[in-house]
């Protein structure tokens, strides 16, 4: 059986630095969604100018996350950006915090993550009348008190990833083949973690 297609693991703390800045976890996120745009584009979205969003695109493109997006610039003025892979990326604490710097960057980004999440998702509570009810009623927010190994957890992460990879697919595929009608960007947040109670 072929190896399932994994986020790029970012094992190098100077990488995993160019998510310190918000901004840039931002405009990731932007451009994950969008799968191709300009510094522009992203800088209307974000409300910043498109030199300072360019000079951010061209840091998480040295770390190798995004990428010029091939046949897209029509006549040379813009660039336009991509991610460089759908499978998006992650890091592991134990891989990074073993020093008081790589422990304050896995502490930032983990943060700067957690915060993005939350803003979107607080952006559609406020927003949620203007969907209509039937993505009211589609959308969900859960919680489930499981007892679990950490072995048992890392399985789980992992069923979760091929689930979302095969609904990713089965989306892109419906786009491609033209069903638009009704197909929104949505995104899925999920946590798993150790508590006491």
């Amino acid at each position: 059986m072929p190896e399932s297609p994994r986020p790029d693991r970012i094992t190098d703390l100077t990488r995993l630095k160019a998510f310190t800045n918000p901004l840039r976890v931002r405009l990731y996120r932007l451009l994950y969604a969008a799968g191709s745009a300009t510094a522009s584009q992203l800088g209307a979205q974000v409300g910043e100018a498109p030199s300072l969003v360019s000079y951010h695109l061209r840091k998480l493109a040295e770390q190798g996350f995004v990428t010029e997006a091939a046949g897209r610039s029509g006549d040379g003025r813009e660039r336009w950006w991509q991610v460089s892979s759908e499978e998006g990326w992650g890091f592991r604490e134990s891989d990074l915090a073993g020093t008081p710097e790589g422990a304050a960057a896995v502490d930032a980004v983990t943060r700067s993550l957690v915060e993005s999440r939350s803003a979107q998702y607080r952006a559609y509570l406020d927003q949620s009348s203007a969907w209509g009810r039937e993505w009211t009623d589609a959308a969900f927010g859960a919680e489930w008190l499981l007892d679990l190994t950490a072995t048992e957890l890392a399985e789980m992460e992992q069923e979760l990833q091929a689930l979302s990879r095969r609904w990713r697919e089965r989306g892109k595929a419906s786009r491609a083949a033209g069903d638009t009608v009704g197909r929104e960007h949505v995104s899925v947040h999920l946590y798993g973690f150790p508590f006491r109670p």
